[in-house]
């Protein structure tokens, strides 16, 4: 771990206390999010700081779907640095004597005042404390952040002088700022009083969380409260123009991470496509291209492929042809014309779902990414279900791409569709931060013939689904993008969440432990989904015992998969869920809660939203909408 201190300026900090795991550095403290260390608050910074032990993993398929090389697993040791860090806020106070400054001021305070042996062992004063009250210091915890992306102090200097004179009266030539709190917890906001010592200006932060308390106070003193364009993870400002808002350091809207996430398949999971990935001639070539541009690039590459081939047979010792088909494929993105798909495109989810049909095959029967063994659908007598295929190996790449604040991103929206949406690298940067999880899983495909059927038989499925999606349209994300919520959809999307409950109690995996991935097509399109995929989602050693895959058998799951539509039949805040024409985020649920449909927001690919348990066990007054209602009966 390193901490950035100028552009150019880099600290070791210690392993022990400022780790991090991989998963988390992707998702909750990715880059441009604020991370709690225990003796400060800094930023990660954009992955072109990062240091020079990144471990590649490689994605075939969603390399060419975003554009990339390689993707980069946070790494180091004894002698490299990982991730790198900046200081984030800069404000930072001393609990004792109240006095609050910019770190600025604290580092010069510490430098004139430190004793030199002091000085030549932490120069930058690494752990921020006080030199007099010899007390550590305490970052803020209110920022303030707007909906492009950018995050600031909080205006201390200006919001204390400001609130306190009517009028046009200017801050003084030397503020001193002190932050003070009520006597009694129930003060609220009213109770955190920022003071001036030199002139006596304070304010308290009553109004400062108001939506528009910047554009308030901007039209009364010109110039102080505009977003400032800052972007501590990249160290630079940017022309911005919007008024920010004031948040709590720790808050959950202050940070989206917008993850993009593959499943290996085949034939991008057989063995000779690792083999590949990890041999030295292929890391050269990747150095090689980095240095062209342009046109040239597959000119350059056609010229040198079949000696690339020679030398990549020798090393891992493989067919030449094989390698030279792999590495064409690989290395010319873009062949007779044909364009890159999207990673959150229906095309892109289709190739997966033709592999854990069975429709694509893999000719290695022992593949380190992807091993699939079909099953006999006779042998399960669950209605209409075509098949379960079961996952016994699986590896998903998950890369980070960029985030938003204040308003999440639509799971089905990827990079400059999404609003505010702030990519993490620079375009000439050719890797994205990332990490991948192996483990195991259950595919479940449905007869889109009964379900179509289904759907015209009752009205009222439909009327339910439109509920949501009239709802949807009156919400953020409704105002942003263009989604259709199919009945089917959400039909799949609750089976998924019920089976996943009910999984965790059966094999021993916590429901955190456990993630959906949903393929349903959408309307018009010629090609028809109907599966769902559970598998293992943790990156350590849970996921690798078979527990999930031995309770696809058809010994086990048929009877786990009528318990968890058995226990969807009652919630114990019923009537009132059943009942319900909007509840949750937005009310973008109906009959789903945390008591009944809800998972850990890790596990739903749509977090928690597009849920209704009616659809598949019914409603009080009409029992047979439900999809399941006929066979829960016998």
């Amino acid at each position: 771990m390193a901490e950035l201190k100028q552009q150019r300026d880099i600290l070791d900090l210690n392993k022990i206390t400022h780790s991090v795991r991989s998963a988390q550095a992707i998702l909750q403290y990715g880059v441009g999010a604020m991370v709690d260390f225990p003796d400060q608050t800094l930023m990660t910074a954009a992955p072109e700081y990062w240091g020079a032990r990144v471990i590649q993993i490689h994605d075939e398929r969603l390399e060419k779907a975003l554009e990339v090389d390689y993707f980069g697993l946070p790494g180091g040791d004894e002698y490299h640095w990982g991730i790198a860090y900046t200081r984030f806020p800069q404000w930072y106070f001393c609990p004792k004597c109240r006095r609050f400054e910019p770190l600025t001021q604290w580092v010069k305070e510490y430098k004139n005042k430190a004793s030199q042996k002091q000085k030549e062992r932490d120069p930058y004063m690494k752990r921020p404390r006080c030199m007099e009250c010899k007390q550590s210091l305490v970052p803020t915890r209110i920022v303030i952040a707007c909906e492009k992306g950018h995050v600031d102090d909080f205006p201390w200097v200006n919001w204390a002088h400001h609130n306190s004179f009517v009028g046009t009266k200017s801050i003084c030539s030397n503020p001193r700022m002190l932050f003070k709190t009520g006597a009694t917890a129930s003060a609220g906001l009213e109770g955190l009083v920022i003071e001036c010592s030199n002139c006596k200006a304070k304010a308290t932060l009553s109004n400062a969380f108001n939506k528009d308390a910047m554009e308030k106070m901007e039209k009364k003193h010109k110039g102080s409260y505009e977003c400032t364009g800052n972007m501590p993870w990249k160290n630079k400002q940017v022309d911005c123009g919007t008024f920010p808002r004031a948040m709590q350091r720790g808050a959950s809207s202050i940070y989206f991470p917008k993850i993009v996430s593959s499943l290996v398949i085949p034939p991008y999971s057989d063995k000779i496509n690792a083999q590949i990935e990890q041999s030295k001639v292929y890391k050269d070539c990747l150095v090689f291209i980095a240095q062209f541009e342009g046109e040239e690039i597959d000119h350059l590459i056609k010229a040198r492929l079949d000696k690339w081939s020679k030398d990549m047979a020798l090393e891992i010792y493989a067919d030449v042809n094989v390698i030279n088909h792999i590495i064409t494929r690989r290395l010319l993105n873009k062949e007779d014309g044909a364009t890159n798909i999207e990673a959150n495109s229906m095309q892109y989810r289709i190739e997966e779902y033709e592999a854990l049909t069975g429709r694509i095959t893999s000719n290695d029967l022992d593949g380190n990414d992807f091993l699939r063994e079909e099953t006999d659908i006779q042998k399960y007598d669950i209605p209409y279900l075509k098949s379960v295929s079961l996952i016994h190996k699986i590896r998903e790449v998950r890369a980070l791409t960029g985030f938003t604040r204040i308003n999440p991103p639509d799971s089905q929206q990827s990079g400059e569709q999404i609003p505010g949406f702030i990519s993490i690298k620079e375009q000439e940067t050719r890797w994205y931060p990332a990490y991948e999880v192996r483990g195991e899983g259950i595919f479940f495909e449905f007869d889109n013939k009964e379900i179509d059927q289904w759907v015209r038989q009752y009205p009222q499925v439909n009327h339910r689904a439109d509920i949501l999606n009239h709802n949807f349209e009156k919400s953020y994300q409704g105002s942003v993008t263009t989604r259709q919520i199919t009945p089917k959809y959400v039909l799949l999307h609750t089976i998924s969440h019920l089976l996943i409950r009910q999984l965790s109690f059966e094999c021993g995996y916590t429901a955190a432990s456990l993630r959906e991935r949903i393929y349903c097509d959408i309307d018009n399109n010629e090609y028809e989904m109907s599966g769902i995929l559970i598998y293992t989602a943790s990156g350590d050693s849970e996921g690798t015992l078979g527990g999930l895959v031995r309770q696809g058998y058809w010994d086990c799951l048929p009877r786990t998969f009528k318990k968890a539509m058995q226990y969807a039949e009652l919630c114990s805040n019923d009537p009132v869920c059943i009942s319900s024409v909007g509840q949750g985020r937005e009310a973008l649920n109906l009959a789903a809660c945390h008591t009944c449909g809800l998972l850990p927001e890790t596990s739903c690919e749509d977090f928690n939203v597009f849920l209704d348990r009616a659809l598949v066990i019914g409603t009080f007054e009409n029992k047979e909408i439900g999809f399941y209602n006929d066979w829960l009966l016998k």
